[in-house]
């Protein structure tokens, strides 16, 4: 029999330890009849050829390689090239002889370690046995790689997502149009049912690499199958991070990138981590743990599989955060820093091996570099409100520019309170900038410090622009028109705290001390920008006085209400409620007071030539005036005519 021996595999180098020798052979004397006639001196009867006897174990071992050697060679792959090339041993038609091609791997060690003992030396049974071995493993090494290779899409982990995800968009609404429920129904179950059938082939093409993994490294034969296994598995990673849209960047890359492509990239990065590491990362580690017992094979396939990956995926988000600092980049850096943070029980969980230190350390890393990044843009956006130096007045004392902006960047930066906790933790306001003590709503716990100085943070941002708009309110040079814009701005900031999460950082105590200066600055407006028009008018609206005194306080008050409404009638008050109230104020204050004069003096004014030229306005005119005021545009009123109100006076008597 012609034997080979190509020393690879558990027991390749098996003749190199242990020398083979023939079996002993057990001489048996045999007893001969002695006749009557024959010499007592006669020479001893000759010996029977000793004849070898086989011991019960050694004849069981052998029949072991008897029985293996039929089921290995109708699947040897050299000898029985057409069957055994297009069929495999586990397939279901062929799932039995599977399991018993195992076992009759297992007879063969068994049968190599007997025969390889000194006592039970034979060296062609131990020849043959090694033979067979070769073969089997050929055998499953092409199994192995058939099922990792034709179970792509069972044993890949973004497949199964993919078909989540699928689930996920037919059990919901689109944005533009709507599903039908029972379609959507359908759909789901179809999903439903597709997702379990990938499921239980993947369970099943699992159970036969661990047989095979198990049966090979048992063997010997380790290193083959951890080869084929981080080639084939590897591939299929890179694949999946590069249709995620995950690439490898240059910090030269990054800083040249327009800002546009830029934050494309971050936004398509923080959906792929959650899938890389949720999905595949950890899909690649249940199926190591799971095909693999030994933990050294384990270790070693996902390190391979997954680290340069996993390095180059959390490497991007450090090359964003050194990049180039401003405002715009601040909610995206945020992102980044949220992503990571939210996945690092996961990534500490997924990559503990030793050998993925690196992964851990590199995410850690990220970490504290974004938060750097995002101090820095803190301070920097601080620096810019208060370095602002613009001269241009917002018309009509409304909103100013640097209001609406500071105020919506302030408020989406309220939606990262938990991270932003984390992040300013350990970052207290310096000392020159401290707040007033009644400047924070007295119920905040000032002993918990990552929340205390989180909050401190917001107020002082929102105190350095109210500061800010006491300096843009100075340049009007019209004082009651700066009262009225300040009125606008600090109820556009109470308001936009007040529909934010900045409710809950600031508090309640601190809005209402902000609506009270509202308040103020109403009043401040009202008695500056309306003092003449009242003034002209008599303490005592009904008291009796002459006809001259009367048509001189007419006089003095139609030039009044006519140069305050001229005046006013271009500024706004942004606020419909705001507005209302400011009318309903004014019309209070001017409007009774006129009627009653208006009312007492009408029968001596009706008799009175010129009458349009002195009664201007009836009472009712003065509301419709009025109501016409803070829509920031030249209007002249929706108040009766001159004309209309002397024939109101005449008709009346």
């Amino acid at each position: 029999m012609k034997t080979t021996n190509k020393n690879k595999g558990g027991f390749r180098n098996i003749f190199s330890s242990h020398s083979i020798s023939q079996d002993n052979s057990i001489s048996k004397s045999s007893t001969h009849s002695v006749s009557s006639s024959s010499s007592p001196y006669s020479s001893p009867p000759p010996s029977c050829p000793s004849t070898p006897i086989h011991t019960f174990s050694e004849s069981m071992m052998e029949e072991n390689i008897d029985n293996a050697e039929i089921l290995i060679t109708k699947w040897n792959l050299e000898t029985n090239t057409g069957f055994a090339a297009a069929s495999s041993l586990f397939y279901d038609d062929h799932r039995k002889e599977a399991k018993d091609f195992i076992s009759c791997v297992k007879d063969l060690q068994r049968a190599m370690r007997f025969f390889i003992l000194p006592d039970n030396s034979n060296s062609v049974l131990l020849i043959r046995s090694q033979n067979l071995m070769e073969t089997a493993m050929k055998r499953l090494q092409k199994e192995f790689y058939q099922i990792l290779s034709t179970n792509r899409d069972r044993l890949d982990p973004e497949s199964i997502s993919g078909h989540g995800s699928e689930k996920s968009r037919c059990s919901t609404s689109s944005y533009d149009e709507e599903v039908d429920q029972s379609s959507d129904e359908d759909e789901i179950q179809r999903v439903s049912n597709s997702i379990n059938e990938v499921e239980q082939v993947g369970t099943v093409a699992m159970n036969d690499l661990k047989m095979i993994s198990d049966c090979m490294i048992s063997s010997g034969y380790g290193k083959e199958i951890v080869r084929i296994y981080k080639i084939i598995r590897k591939s299929i990673v890179d694949e999946s991070l590069y249709k995620l849209g995950v690439e490898r960047l240059t910090p030269t890359q990054i800083n040249k990138m327009d800002w546009e492509m830029l934050d494309f990239k971050i936004k398509n990065w923080v959906y792929a981590v959650k899938i890389a590491v949720k999905t595949l990362f950890l899909g690649e580690r249940i199926l190591c743990d799971y095909v693999f017992s030994s933990e050294t094979s384990r270790e070693s396939c996902f390190t391979a599989i997954t680290k340069d990956s996993a390095l180059e995926l959390f490497q991007f988000t450090e090359l964003v955060a050194k990049g180039k600092k401003s405002p715009e980049k601040m909610f995206r850096i945020l992102d980044l820093y949220d992503a990571i943070s939210e996945l690092w029980p996961e990534i500490e969980s997924i990559f503990s091996y030793k050998s993925m230190s690196n992964v851990r350390t590199q995410a850690v890393s990220s970490l504290l570099k974004l938060g750097e990044a995002v101090r820095a843009m803190l301070t920097d956006f601080e620096a810019a409100i208060q370095k602002d130096s613009s001269k241009a007045l917002a018309p009509g004392g409304g909103i100013h520019p640097l209001t609406r902006y500071v105020m919506n960047y302030v408020c989406f930066l309220s939606d990262y309170t938990v991270i932003l906790s984390d992040i300013v933790a350990n970052w207290p306001l310096p000392e020159h900038t401290s707040l007033p003590e009644s400047y924070l709503d007295s119920s905040l716990d000032a002993e918990d410090d990552s929340t205390f100085t989180m909050v401190a943070r917001f107020a002082w941002l929102v105190l350095v622009l109210l500061c800010k708009l006491d300096g843009k309110a100075a340049l009007y040079k019209n004082v009651p028109l700066s009262y009225l814009f300040l009125a606008n701005n600090l109820n556009y900031v109470v308001s936009k705290v007040r529909g934010s999460n900045l409710r809950f950082l600031l508090g309640e105590e601190w809005i209402s001390r902000r609506e009270l200066t509202v308040k103020q600055y109403t009043i401040n407006y009202e008695r500056m920008g309306w003092s003449k028009v009242l003034s002209s008018l008599p303490t005592n609206p009904t008291a009796s006085i002459s006809l001259e005194a009367t048509k001189e306080c007419l006089s003095s008050f139609n030039t009044a209400f006519e140069t305050v409404y001229r005046t006013q009638s271009s500024w706004v008050v942004t606020d419909s409620k705001l507005r209302d109230e400011i009318k309903v104020s004014i019309c209070k204050k001017v409007v009774p007071v006129y009627r009653e004069f208006y009312d007492t003096n009408r029968a001596a004014l009706s008799r009175e030539r010129n009458v349009e030229a002195l009664v201007r306005y009836s009472p009712d005119d003065l509301m419709n005036y009025l109501s016409d005021l803070f829509y920031g545009m030249k209007v002249s009123g929706s108040g009766t005519s001159t004309a209309n109100s002397s024939r109101h006076f005449s008709s009346s008597h």
